[in-house]
């Protein structure tokens, strides 16, 4: 909801008052940047002119996979959209982020490029909302009770997944995907019930992954990237003015954002292994499997036969048409259209 109202003493302009949903609570992200970027330094940016409450997501009281249509009806106006929840209904928002598309950062901000104009196109075409940032998390890794040489030595193994196409990647590999909530993770692991799991590194030494884990992968399955919109209307009620700070700040934000993914990410693998340079996690005896070049070249032939396909299957021809046109030529991956 947007409220403007009011004067603010000593401007012509009136006050305008936001509300935000906001992120995944209790994570770094939500913590450290956003809300403090809403309720703190927003005001700053506009000499007071905005102020702004921020809510996360899931203390909100909305599903993941409703705030899209929510933002769309107007019910919510500003908001963060996780893509891999919203792609439940929408399987286009998966493009960014579908499974060993983005091994590493740099691959990962390449994709962002490359797909951000089609995304900005499909929300303002379909749901009428104004993307402003886009955000990701530290990148889902694999931990296992025993040893393993890499992503494709992974048959056989009974593996936690959290999305469909990490179930579906997991099942390519000739692994048991077992779809297991972040909070139960550990537990599994000690018992057996799965052999693996796939999370982030940082938030997997945090509710003590490393003590039940002896081998973590430093290739990313999937990252988590979520966008920051705001309905049109919302949007247009605006000044031009706030309108433009807005923009800047969360500009700013959404870099900060992306710096703080990379370092936690880092982070994660520091605490696991036991290095000195782990500040904020807890030290652990973890053994970091490098991929090789021939996983690499593996990894790339699993996007073309099965990543790829299985998400056109979903997502239909004018996705495989967009990807042709704006990845493919990058990537050097193909869509075929059904």
């Amino acid at each position: 909801m947007l409220v403007a109202g009011g004067c603010h003493p000593g401007h012509a302009d009136p006050l305008v008052q936001l509300d935000v949903v906001g992120g995944l609570g209790g994570v770094q992200q939500y913590d450290r940047h956003e809300a403090p970027f809403w309720i703190k330094r927003l005001p700053e940016l506009t000499g007071g002119r905005v102020q702004a409450q921020i809510v996360p997501f899931d203390r909100s009281g909305i599903r993941g996979q409703e705030i899209l249509q929510l933002l769309r009806l107007g019910v919510v106006s500003f908001g963060n959209v996780l893509l891999g929840l919203a792609a439940a209904d929408e399987p286009e928002l998966n493009a960014i982020d579908l499974p060993l598309l983005n091994p590493d950062m740099p691959a990962l901000r390449r994709t962002v490029a490359l797909w951000r104009p089609r995304l900005e196109a499909m929300l303002q075409e379909r749901y009428g909302l104004v993307l402003l940032a886009a955000y990701t998390y530290p990148p889902q890794v694999v931990f296992c009770r025993k040893p393993f040489s890499g992503l494709f030595d992974l048959a056989t193994r009974r593996i936690r997944t959290s999305s469909v196409g990490q179930s579906e990647l997991v099942t390519a590999l000739g692994g048991i995907p077992v779809v297991i909530p972040f909070a139960e993770i550990v537990p599994a692991m000690r018992i057996g019930v799965v052999d693996c799991a796939i999370t982030g590194a940082r938030s997997g030494n945090s509710i003590g992954l490393h003590e039940v884990s002896t081998h973590i992968s430093r290739l990313g399955v999937s990252w988590g990237v979520s966008v920051f919109v705001a309905n049109q209307a919302a949007w247009d009620a605006l000044p031009t003015e706030r309108q433009t700070e807005l923009r800047r700040g969360l500009a700013t934000l959404q870099d900060e954002i992306w710096d703080a993914a990379d370092s936690e990410r880092q982070e994660g693998f520091d605490c696991n292994a036991g290095r000195p340079t782990c500040t904020s996690g807890r030290l652990g005896q973890m053994t970091i499997v490098e991929e090789s070049w021939q996983d690499d070249a593996r990894r790339i032939k699993l996007l073309k036969d099965v990543v790829v396909p299985n998400w056109v299957r979903r997502c239909g021809n004018e996705c495989a048409d967009e990807w042709n046109r704006r990845m493919a030529p990058e990537l050097g991956i193909a869509a075929k259209a059904r």
